[in-house]
């Protein structure tokens, strides 16, 4: 039996799609140094303090709407969600702009803590890509109206979703010192 609403299917296929294509275009564009092709831009060095703060403020965020929503606040818990994507798409916008235009930092940790970077950078990277689809579809079961299963699939995004926006700051704040 399947019990997928017409919003739902309407849906779907732009799920899939945003799914493989953000991961792939951010690859892609990561690879992409505008100034080494020849052009004649600044590197946009201010921007990984603002993109881990929007990292940071998505955390917050994320946290009052799981609050809002077991307060029976659903307007705010709306609000806070849609927020929460739009800190989400300005994070990704701002990322890709600076290592468009700027060259990678090398983390300098040496010893213990040079793992433990790398271990948080990989886990935070591989659920950053994980959550797309959890996002779109939790996302999408609300639109739905589809509460019930809205709620289950929270239950999966919401940790991943936050675990991606507190690593991304940790991740700031441990390579920062290396910034030239």
């Amino acid at each position: 039996m399947n019990n997928t609403s017409a919003v739902e299917k309407k849906y779907n296929k732009w799920i899939v799609i945003l799914s493989v294509i953000i991961p792939l275009t951010v690859a892609a564009l990561f690879g992409v140094n505008l100034r080494k092709l020849g052009f004649d831009v600044q590197p946009l060095t201010f921007l990984p303090p603002i993109y881990a703060s929007v990292n940071g403020l998505t955390a917050v965020i994320l946290v009052a709407a799981l609050w809002a929503i077991k307060n029976k606040k659903v307007a705010l818990h709306e609000k806070l969600m849609k927020t929460a994507i739009l800190c989400s798409v300005l994070f990704l916008i701002m990322y890709v702009a600076y290592h468009m235009t700027s060259d990678s930092t090398k983390y300098g940790g040496e010893g213990a803590i040079r793992y433990v970077y790398y271990f948080i950078l990989i886990t935070h990277i591989v659920l950053s890509i994980v959550v797309i689809p959890f996002v779109l579809i939790t996302y999408v079961r609300a639109l739905a109206q589809r509460f019930d299963t809205h709620r289950k699939i929270a239950k999966i995004t919401f940790p991943i979703w936050l675990y991606v926006a507190v690593t991304g700051v940790i991740v700031y704040l441990m390579i920062s010192p290396y910034y030239t």
